[in-house]
């Protein structure tokens, strides 16, 4: 089936759940999971230094869910109830994973990857030669890109619904410090080192307090920047009180790189 009918079921389906009766239709929705599995399709893609989302990839994910019987399953010595099975044939992949680590089919992760006793949920994409650390969660339709070090318990949000919502973006060469929280479509670029305990919301500020006065965007961590966790006054009816930013102190350096660098 072509990518655009496949498209044009999967949208029409989404409208008016009894479609999905249609054995088409069921077909094009494991065609399109079964190509995010196999990294052929991408729920987001960088096209001329923009990230494009596709809602109707999300909308097969959801609609797979829907078909999907919740069904006893083993991986190893380990037993599930779900409706979604873990990836299988991990060493044809050339992808490591550490028990009980657990990837989700419907995600990618390129060669040479390597997935401790963390979780990579459905939809997401993860770059050649990450390393998803122990505890850290890849959440669904997340795209995290090559050479990327997430530490030990980082917390890379999920965004299913609605479908045109924006994932979380890790870009290449990025290093995403412990316990770190990234969600609601923030985007971290190239390179970019985020230290222990940072949390990006869509609101949260980045302060860059590099020049004499500070300048906050939201959003978006610019490529190579160093940024640690902050806090910023706020008048409440209560009283002032410090809320959470983050503080954009830096570029990487030679040091930085030294400090973040992946064991080979």
């Amino acid at each position: 089936m072509t990518q655009p009918a496949a498209r044009s079921l999967i949208e029409a389906a989404y409208e008016d759940r009894s479609r999905l009766a249609a054995p088409e239709t069921r077909a094009a929705v494991e065609q399109v999971v079964a190509a995010l599995d196999a990294g052929q399709l991408r729920v987001a893609d960088k096209l001329e230094g923009t990230w494009r989302t596709h809602a109707w990839i999300k909308q097969a994910i959801l609609l797979y869910f829907a078909l999907r019987p919740l069904e006893a399953m083993e991986a190893g010595g380990l037993e599930f109830f779900d409706k979604v099975p873990p990836k299988r044939d991990l060493a044809a992949a050339g992808i490591r994973v550490v028990p009980p680590g657990v990837a989700r089919y419907g995600s990618f992760l390129a060669p040479g990857c390597i997935l401790m006793p963390g979780y990579v949920n459905i939809g997401a994409y993860v770059g050649a030669g990450t390393m998803i650390d122990t505890w850290a969660t890849v959440g669904s339709c997340a795209q995290v890109g090559a050479g990327v070090h997430l530490s030990g318990g980082v917390g890379i949000g999920g965004v299913l619904e609605p479908p045109v919502a924006s994932p979380v973006i890790i870009e290449d060469g990025a290093f995403i410090g412990s316990r770190c929280i990234v969600v609601e479509g923030v985007v971290v670029q190239s390179e970019a080192v985020l230290g222990a305990g940072v949390i990006l919301t869509a609101s949260t500020p980045i302060v860059d307090v590099r020049g004499s006065e500070p300048q906050i965007t939201k959003g978006r961590v610019p490529a190579r920047a160093v940024v640690i966790p902050g806090s910023l006054p706020k008048q409440f009816p209560a009283g002032t009180y410090n809320v959470p930013c983050a503080l954009l102190i830096g570029e990487r350096s030679a040091a930085t790189d030294q400090k973040t660098s992946l064991t080979e």
